[in-house]
């Protein structure tokens, strides 16, 4: 689509309805689905049926109500989109091997849109599991992850990424702002990592690298994930050097030539 031409109403409208359904805790009317959509009954009505026809929405009738929620078609398609990028296959041995040396989750995300989307993981043994499966959705700007790749986007990519920087749950969560966000991109850039701390949740940090194609475009970052107390000292030294090297690994089986 040209960058002059106005995106569409329709399709803005279905995709609302679509995301509304599926971040829904429990199925929902078709009157609380416009409601929490903020689109007009008969609208919601359409777009919820034709989802419907599609396969991407299902309902139950209980008396004379219509209950209606999300199918795992998207996962379906989700699936195939990994399975043609391939990413996962790509950097899971170099995953294993990262968590297995620090004793961390380690991860694989893409930039999708203003989101981080989970793509791979190697997760660790033991009672403690952190909250970063593969297919979790997360903010770029929260994410060491998302962090590491939008450091490394075209100016014109990362401006329209700008416009909602919300501040995260975590104790050391602060306000954001389009110019001290930038500088903290640049930071990164020079640095050639990322450091997320107590900024998204409490307890909980997590330090990223980017990874680039055979055009020399950032494809995603590779992450772990510790807890804050533990991400200290010798072992972010050892986290830092270890994303570092599995980023150059997965650029060089995308074809990137080096710096």
């Amino acid at each position: 689509m040209d960058a002059e031409r106005a995106p569409s109403p329709a399709v803005d409208r279905t995709l609302t309805v679509l995301e509304t359904l599926v971040r829904a805790d429990e199925p929902l009317t078709l009157t609380a689905l416009a409601k929490a959509a903020g689109l007009p009954l008969a609208t919601c009505a359409a777009i919820a049926h034709t989802l419907e026809q599609r396969g991407y929405a299902m309902r139950k009738v209980v008396g004379r109500s219509h209950f209606w929620r999300p199918t795992l078609r998207l996962y379906g398609l989700a699936v195939e989109l990994v399975r043609r990028v391939d990413l996962p296959s790509l950097a899971q041995d170099d995953l294993r091997a990262l968590a297995d040396a620090l004793s961390m989750p380690a991860h694989v995300g893409t930039l999708e849109g203003a989101s981080i989307v989970y793509v791979a993981k190697a997760a660790t043994p033991g009672f403690v599991q952190f909250d970063t499966y593969r297919g979790k959705v997360a903010p770029y700007h929260l994410t060491a992850l998302g962090r590491a790749i939008a450091a490394h986007l075209p100016p014109d990519d990362l401006t329209p990424l700008l416009a909602n920087l919300s501040p995260g749950n975590g104790p050391k969560a602060t306000p954001v702002d389009p110019g001290s966000f930038r500088a903290l991109l640049s930071a990164v850039r020079e640095q050639g990592y990322a450091l997320e701390d107590e900024e998204e949740q409490a307890e909980i940090a997590c330090v990223a690298a980017p990874f680039f194609d055979a055009e020399g475009t950032v494809a995603g970052a590779v992450g772990v994930t510790g807890f804050a107390r533990d991400l200290v000292g010798e072992r972010r030294t050892a986290a830092i050097a270890g994303v570092l090297r599995v980023g150059k690994a997965i650029s060089r089986r995308l074809g990137h030539p080096g710096p």
